[in-house]
């Protein structure tokens, strides 16, 4: 099977269920945004990491596939490769298990830390960005809402994470300045 297909050579792409719409489409967008998550994990993956964290951000990996699948399907009597309320009980038990070993905010960080946090961080940005596309998506489309939270608990989780990996490497939080003292 070739790579190309040619018939996206018009600006449009076929949807799972079968219609062509343009690669405008909100919902091409917003799959498009959750790809760009799954290939940023993936560079977070070419880290040292711990094997809980590794363990986690593949089964997250696998997930996006899943929500990619979800988004890319308009006919909602599908239930193939859909979202489910047991991946989002995934993600919030991931969190309270790694918020175990942090200390509690108790103010708000900056972004950063060694180069693998500060790639979750920003795959954190990103799936923001998905569900802010994703919101719009469901404002105007029919979509599965638990692909909304989701993302809303992934991004948590994700926050979660980088602080997680820069402990693992004694990296402390950066406590974020108004700039009031710098000046």
């Amino acid at each position: 099977m070739k790579i190309y297909t040619k018939t996206g050579d018009d600006g449009t792409t076929g949807l799972q269920s079968g219609p062509r719409v343009s690669k405008t489409d909100s919902r091409i967008k917003a799959y498009g945004i959750v790809d760009e998550i799954n290939s940023i994990l993936g560079i977070a993956l070419t880290f040292e990491l711990k094997e809980d964290i590794k363990k986690i951000l593949t089964r997250i990996q696998n997930e996006l596939f899943v929500l990619g699948s979800d988004l890319s399907n308009p006919d909602l009597e599908h239930k193939e490769n859909r979202i489910e309320v047991k991946m989002i009980e995934n993600l919030e038990q991931d969190i309270d298990k790694l918020e175990e070993n942090l200390p509690p905010l108790t103010n708000f960080i900056l972004p950063g830390g060694n180069q693998a946090a500060s790639q979750i961080h920003f795959a954190r940005t990103v799936t923001r960005r998905a569900e802010i596309q994703t919101v719009e998506l469901s404002e105007n489309q029919k979509i599965n809402k638990l692909c909304i939270t989701y993302l809303n608990r992934l991004s948590d989780l994700l926050f979660v994470i980088g602080r997680t990996i820069n402990k693992q490497n004694n990296v402390s939080d950066v406590i974020w300045s108004s700039g009031k003292d710098t000046l």
